[in-house]
């Protein structure tokens, strides 16, 4: 049925129009195409920024043109006491009796559709597991219904299973605070204030999302666990598949097998598999802590080169964009010590973050980091990565 593009669709897909076999299939055709994929995005940007738009009331010179067009169309003018009444309706006095009316309106919805009251709209099955997680004030029986907007809490005591909608289930461990921010066919999204949650999702790349304080864990059908300490701190553990971490214009993909920390204001760190020795990590752990007031240790980005293995190129190979000059180069020439760099891929291109090079040395890499990997997450990765790459490009050229 979508052999071809489905740019037609995009809109309805968005919006929820489509039946359940149709979102399904335009959703698959999504994963693979990706100028379908990129249309998607737009539609679904320009649909965000249409919300935000403030309603703004008609000036009277403009109602006797309405007027006009109207009978030109053979429809019924309005009447001398329609004209007033409407001209009454767009005064200013009324205006604002009409604004003051509608902030009362919106308090007395805030009141009675607050988090603790009965979630309205979509909601995810809740089922408890041990001890007595709350729904706002309300404790959890055995099962409930997590609205969005509402947080779900765990004692010390206590532990929650989630079902995201019909496309797995995440688990929520004890003292962690979890809310439902959105769910729609095009984007289920939770977030994570304080705690640990585990999640399984069997569902298209990028459908499933967990804002933390430092950035956003972006599903590309994996299972996975997200941690957030009392300070914002995130760290993130992938089981299977791969996983994306994202803030603003920095973002890591991280395989199974692999882990990634994350900090309030700069996003995720490098990945890096959690069976490198500690040296390698604590190492790690200190070049990504380096920021503009403290420089980059050349002396801990040297104890990662040389106790790098070759399935630790993955975190060299994320090193790439994230280091200039010389300390590149050192980057470089480890990396083409444990991998030749294949052909075509030089080592002024790399040195320049030239992205076809560094996809090509990517492709020959990637058997050395998961050998399990699926064609739709590894195009959801590269496209992941080419846009990360692109504004890193556009910042350096700025510089």
């Amino acid at each position: 049925m979508f052999a071809k593009h489905v740019s037609s669709l995009t809109s309805a897909y968005c919006h929820d129009e489509l039946s359940p076999d149709e979102s399904r299939r335009v959703a698959e055709h999504l994963i693979s195409c990706e100028r379908c994929r990129g249309e998607f995005e737009e539609v679904k940007f320009g649909a965000r920024l249409a919300a935000q738009l403030p309603l703004i009331e008609a000036p009277d010179s403009q109602w006797r043109g309405i007027e006009i067009a109207l009978d030109r169309k053979g429809r019924p003018a309005p009447t001398p006491t329609r004209r007033r009444l409407t001209s009454f309706f767009v005064q200013p006095r009324f205006a604002v009796a009409a604004l003051a009316l509608g902030v009362l309106v919106i308090g007395f919805a805030a009141f009675w559709l607050r988090p603790n009251s009965k979630p309205v709209g979509a909601t995810w099955d809740v089922a408890r597991l041990d001890g007595a997680p709350r729904i706002g004030s309300a404790l959890i029986n055995d099962k409930s219904k997590l609205g969005v907007g509402q947080w779900l809490e765990t004692d010390t005591n206590s532990r929650a299973q989630i079902s995201v909608s019909d496309i797995g289930h995440v688990e929520i461990d004890p003292n962690t605070r979890v809310r439902l921010v959105e769910t729609n066919p095009t984007e289920h999204r939770l977030e994570l204030a304080e705690g640990r949650l585990s999640a399984r999702i069997s569902a298209p790349p990028k459908l499933f999302f967990v804002d933390t304080p430092s950035g956003v864990a972006e599903d590309l059908g994996c299972a996975y666990s997200l941690e957030v300490d009392k300070a914002g701190n995130s760290l993130l553990r992938v089981t299977t598949g791969w996983v994306s971490l994202q803030l603003k214009d920095r973002a890591s993909v991280v395989p199974a097998g692999a882990a990634c920390a994350t900090r309030p204001g700069v996003g995720p760190g490098t990945p890096y598999f959690e069976d490198a020795s500690e040296t390698f990590r604590a190492a790690l752990s200190k070049l990504d802590s380096a920021d503009d007031s403290r420089p980059a240790d050349r002396a801990s980005l040297k104890i990662v080169l040389a106790s790098a293995r070759v399935r630790d190129t993955l975190t060299l190979w994320n090193l790439l964009p994230r280091v200039t000059g010389p300390d590149r180069e050192l980057v470089y020439d480890r990396l083409a010590k444990l991998v030749r760099p294949p052909d075509g891929v030089t080592r002024e291109g790399v040195l320049k973050l030239n992205q076809q090079m560094l996809d090509t040395w990517k492709d020959q890499l990637e058997s050395r980091w998961d050998d399990n990997l699926s064609p739709g997450l590894l195009n959801a990765w590269r496209r992941t990565w080419a846009r990360g790459l692109g504004k890193l490009n556009g910042l350096e050229g700025k510089k």
